[in-house]
Formats: C-alpha cells, sequence, structure tokens
C-alpha cells in the first residue's frame, strides 16, 4: 500500500501520530462504504498549490488518483455530468488536504476493514511536493508514478505491523547506557566477542540479525568464541596467580623482617683477604653495606645485629680493615674491633710529618723514603691553602697540614691518595677559622705563622690546661717591647726539629753554634714553618692566649708537669727545681 507522494510500503509509525497504539481505524478519514454522496454540498478550503496541480492535470487530460479510492479512469467518470465530477475533485482535494495536515513527519495509511495490510500497489499517488522531513525520500514525480519496492530486497526491515497490532517502541538508548547484551550481562571481554564482530553486530539491525541466525551462523564463529572464551580464563587464572604469588611474597618478606633471623655466613670467613675502607662518621648500617659489597658478611641486617649485640661493637673507628671474605657478622665485628685488622695510618696531633712518611710506607708495602719523596714532588697537587709555603726556608711543605686522625692505607693504593685525604682535611679545618682576620689581630703576619704557633704550642705544652699559657708566652716573646728574651723564643722542641730528634737535654755551646733557620736559640721570631701538625686544641689554644704575663716556663718533672713565670728571678727558682728533680 503506499502513501501520498510515497511508494509502495510504508516506514514505521512515528510515535506523536495521534493515532499510535489506536486499536481501529479512526480519523479524519472515513471508513470504506461510508463516503458522503458525491452529489452533496461539502465546502472545504483549497489550497493554491492543490488548485495549481489539479489545473495542470486537467489540461492534460488526466485525473489524479486518491489513495483509498482506487483509480478513476475515462469510463468511470461517464456516467456523471460535469457539476458531479467537480464536486467529487473537490472533496477528493480536502480530504488530501486534511491527511497532509496530520503528517507532518509521516503519511497516514489506508487499511481495509477487515485490518489486512494492502500490498498489491495499485494506489494512486497525491499530487505533492516532496516532504523536507521525509527520511526515505520516497514521493512520486509525477502522477501515476510507480516507485521501487525496497521491502522486497534483501537487506529491507520487515513490513510494519497495523497501529492495531504494534507493540510500543521502546526509549532510545543513550550510547552511555549499559546493555549486558545477550549474555546476560557478562562482559564482552569474558564472552570472547571479537571487536570485529561488535562492529559488525553495530552496523547490522538487530531484527536482520535475527533473520539470519544470529552470530552462529557467521562461518564458524561459535568455536572462535569458545577459544577465547579459553584464552580470557587463561588471563584471568594468570593475573589472580600471580597476584597470590605476589600477596606471598610481601607476606614471607614481611615476616623474615619481622620475625624472622637476617641472613648471614657461617664460620670465619675463607681464605681470600679484602680490605674494606670505613669512612670517617660512618653508622652500622653504613658499615654493614660495605662489608656486603665486599663480600665480608651475607647481609646488612646480620652486622647490625651482632654489632649491637657485641658490648666494644660501637667502638668500631673509621679506617681500613683487613678481612676475610664469607665471615659471619659476629666473626666480622670481632675481627675489626682487633687492632692488628686495622691497616690504617693514624696521624696524632703534634706528629712530625717524616713519622707518618714513614708509616705510610710500611702500610702501603713501599721502600723507605717513597712517600717522603712524593710530597717533595706532588705538594701542589695536594690541595694546600693559597697561603701555605710562605716562606722559601720551609723545610716540608706539607709540614702542618697532615691533620691528626686516621686514614686508611691499604696494598694497592697510591701514596699521593693517602696525603691528599690528609691534606684535605686540614684545610677544611683551618677553613672554619678565620685565620686572616686572627694572624693580624695577634700580630702575625699570615695565617701560616698562627698555624706555626700552634705547632710550639703542641710541642711545648703537655696539658689542656697549658696551651693557652703556653700560647701566651709565644705571644709575649714575640713583641718589640720583649727585653727579657730580646724577641728570641729559645724552644728546645725547634732545635729538635731540624735536627729530627727528641732530646731535652741539649747542651749550650751545641745550641748557639747552630745557625739553621729553624733554631730560635740563635735566630729571632718564629721558624720558617711548623714543627709539627697541631691538634684542634692547640690552635684553638693560639687563637685565644691568656693574659697573664707569663713569660716563661720549665717541665720541672721533665715529662708532663710544666709550670710557668713572669720574671727571671722566678724562672731561676724553677730551674733549680728541674734540675734537682733530673740529678743535675
Amino acid at each position: 500500500m503506499t502513501e501520498y507522494g510515497r511508494g509502495q510500503g510504508s516506514e514505521p509509525w512515528h510515535p506523536e501520530d495521534p493515532l499510535y497504539g489506536d486499536g481501529g481505524w479512526e480519523g479524519q478519514q472515513p471508513h470504506v462504504g461510508h463516503q458522503p454522496a458525491y452529489g452533496g454540498q461539502q465546502h472545504h478550503p483549497q489550497q493554491p498549490q492543490h488548485q495549481q496541480q489539479h489545473g495542470q492535470h486537467q489540461q492534460h487530460g488526466q485525473h489524479p488518483q486518491q489513495q483509498g479510492y482506487g483509480e478513476w479512469g475515462p469510463e468511470q467518470q461517464s456516467g456523471y455530468d460535469q457539476q458531479q465530477y467537480q464536486q467529487h475533485q473537490d472533496h477528493q482535494q480536502h480530504q488530501a488536504q486534511q491527511q497532509y495536515q496530520h503528517q507532518q513527519y509521516y503519511g497516514e495509511q489506508q487499511y481495509p476493514q477487515d485490518g489486512g495490510w494492502d500490498t498489491t500497489g495499485t494506489h494512486g499517488h497525491v499530487p505533492y511536493p516532496p516532504d523536507p522531513a521525509d527520511p526515505y525520500a520516497q514521493q512520486a514525480a509525477t502522477y501515476g508514478g510507480e516507485q521501487p519496492d525496497f521491502y522486497q530486497t534483501e537487506d529491507a526491515y520487515p513490513p510494519p505491523e497495523p497501529p492495531a497490532r504494534r507493540r510500543a517502541e521502546p526509549e532510545p538508548r543513550h550510547e552511555t547506557d549499559w546493555d549486558p547484551g545477550p549474555d546476560q550481562g557478562e562482559h564482552a571481554f569474558f564472552a570472547g566477542g571479537d571487536p570485529d564482530d561488535d562492529a559488525e553486530d553495530d552496523a547490522e539491525p538487530r531484527g536482520r540479525a535475527a533473520r539470519r541466525g544470529g552470530k552462529g551462523g557467521k562461518g564458524g564463529k561459535g568455536g572462535k568464541k569458545k577459544s577465547r572464551n579459553g584464552i580470557a580464563c587463561l588471563v584471568v587464572a594468570l593475573v589472580f596467580g600471580g597476584g597470590l604469588a605476589g600477596v606471598g611474597y610481601v607476606g614471607y618478606t614481611f615476616y623474615q623482617n619481622r620475625f624472622g633471623s637476617a641472613p648471614d655466613y657461617a664460620g670465619d670467613g675463607t681464605g681470600e683477604s679484602v680490605t674494606v675502607e670505613i669512612p670517617k662518621g660512618a653508622g652500622g648500617y653504613d658499615i654493614g653495606r660495605r662489608l656486603k659489597a665486599a663480600g665480608v658478611v651475607k647481609s646488612v641486617d646480620a652486622f647490625v645485629s651482632a654489632q649491637q649485640q657485641n658490648s666494644k661493637g660501637n667502638s668500631i673507628q673509621a679506617g681500613a680493615y683487613i678481612l676475610r671474605k664469607q665471615m659471619s657478622a659476629a666473626s666480622a665485628v670481632e675481627m675489626m674491633l682487633d687492632p692488628k685488622s686495622q691497616n690504617n695510618v693514624m696521624v696524632t696531633p703534634g706528629e712530625r710529618n717524616a713519622h707518618v712518611y714513614a708509616t705510610i710506607d710500611q702500610k702501603l708495602g713501599l721502600s723507605t723514603g717513597t712517600t717522603k719523596d712524593t710530597a717533595q714532588k706532588q705538594y701542589k697537587s695536594l690541595g694546600l691553602p693559597s697561603w701555605a709555603n710562605a716562606n722559601s726556608a720551609i723545610k716540608d711543605p706539607l709540614e702542618g697540614f697532615l691533620a691528626p686522625g686516621t686514614y686508611p692505607a691499604a696494598k694497592g693504593m697510591k701514596p699521593e691518595t693517602v696525603l691528599k685525604a690528609m691534606v684535605t682535611q686540614a684545610s677544611e679545618a683551618y677553613g672554619r677559622y678565620d685565620l686572616q682576620g686572627k694572624a693580624q689581630a695577634l700580630g702575625l703576619k699570615d695565617p701560616l705563622q698562627l698555624v706555626t704557633v700552634a705547632s710550639l704550642v703542641q710541642a711545648e705544652g703537655k696539658t689542656h690546661d697549658d696551651y693557652r699559657k703556653m700560647a701566651e708566652v709565644v705571644y709575649n716573646r714575640l713583641k718589640p717591647t720583649n727585653t727579657e728574651t730580646n724577641q728570641f723564643l729559645q724552644f728546645d722542641s725547634t732545635f729538635n726539629y731540624l735536627k729530627g730528634e727528641s732530646n731535652i737535654h741539649i747542651a749550650t755551646r751545641e745550641i748557639y753554634k747552630n745557625k739553621d733557620p729553624y733554631n730560635t736559640y740563635t735566630n729571632k721570631g718564629l721558624p720558617p714553618g711548623p714543627i709539627g701538625n697541631p691538634g684542634d686544641d692547640a690552635m684553638k689554644a693560639a687563637l685565644n692566649p691568656t693574659h697573664d704575663g707569663w713569660i716563661y716556663f720549665v717541665a720541672t718533672d721533665g715529662v708532663s708537669n710544666t709550670e710557668f713565670a713572669r720574671t727571671l728571678a722566678e724562672f731561676n727558682k724553677l730551674r733549680d727545681k728541674f734540675n734537682e728533680s733530673s740529678g743535675n
């Protein structure tokens, strides 16, 4: 059956149609058999467009065809007069106009009284222009023209049912609404669906897919789906199994950290020795990491635990240690506490460089004099401050710059490496003080002279309380107003330095006979450079001396008891006391 201006068939009934869902066929068009008499007088407003089209067809000897009335040929019109024919045409156009007004988007259709569906295709077309809202654009171009039946093709939709047989169409589904699909809510991934199949299904209407038998009839898709179901299950099993393994590992690690013992070797280790360097300030975990990296202990936690269980474990000092590989943590702690395992060079406050060089040679397994020769040749590249070596008469450019401390010195190391570590630490220590400003405030030329005073204080002083008094003695004797010694220091330590000795009994004749710049009996003022490596106490004392007028001192017991005097008379009494104690 056709609609106004459409080919055979009809598009689906629109929900906004006033007749949608109506069980009968009641509208503005009367049923067949209830047509008004053609001779009746009915006045209906005519649209100009309809009149113009009607007139055009009359000029060509053609008669418009009306849907629901059958075809009107010349033979059928012969029984009516001209007036009846005109009334008949007016009535047809009026009904066509009323039906067109109710069909803004979709045309109304005629149905037989028995509710059947007319598919004969014998109805004519009303001369209306194409409807812009018509989605199918199936209006005929000419009167009586037949349009191709798209319902007869293979891909056609099924013909719509009459209103009495229709069911309400579902609300249009939004693209974000969840549709469980044919598998009752099962996700497409677990259903083994193919993304290509989904795309194909989206492109194909559901009704057409139902007629074709669904996905099962598409060339063996069912087997492929089962295979993908198996793959999906395998993936889920692997993910689930991996999760269990991860949880188990975390639980085991947590248990081991909380309750389990740390991994550890057994015994005193293998016969292979290894040197481990422990930096200054390293704690238990730092030491443990270095030992583990060297292959000495098996775990850091084992070493830390063993160190805490040993009453002397916290006394492990910085330096180099000769240990064995694969030792138990307890054995490693014991060996590090044994001085024999330490392969270090220890510089003590006031120690001269000559003794430090000899110790480095011994620790590194070098021939005697190797480190001293290296110091003389490479001192400029070892990190000395810019104000060092200001005097060309200095015997050793590194004297006073090998800071007291403990330094690793294991076999295989180079002497310049050990020396550079010492010089670097001394430069850092001196850098913490304003040596330049302090030197000028104390009447000295440069920071080097201040370090030299500190070395004298360290060499002559015996206790911490002596250092500040000894520093005042030095500054008082250097003053131009000194009439007691006339700016001569007269320190035995300077003479012992140039001699390389440590003798407290020096003959007066021998002292005054030697004119070396370091001899403070024969040369006024300070020696050219330091005579040893001062410690922090001596350095602080040189920066902050007493102001009690001390100018003389005597070690009355010859060892550790030093007494001070302000005048020459007091000094002579102290000297007699010293002679009595020494048996002279």
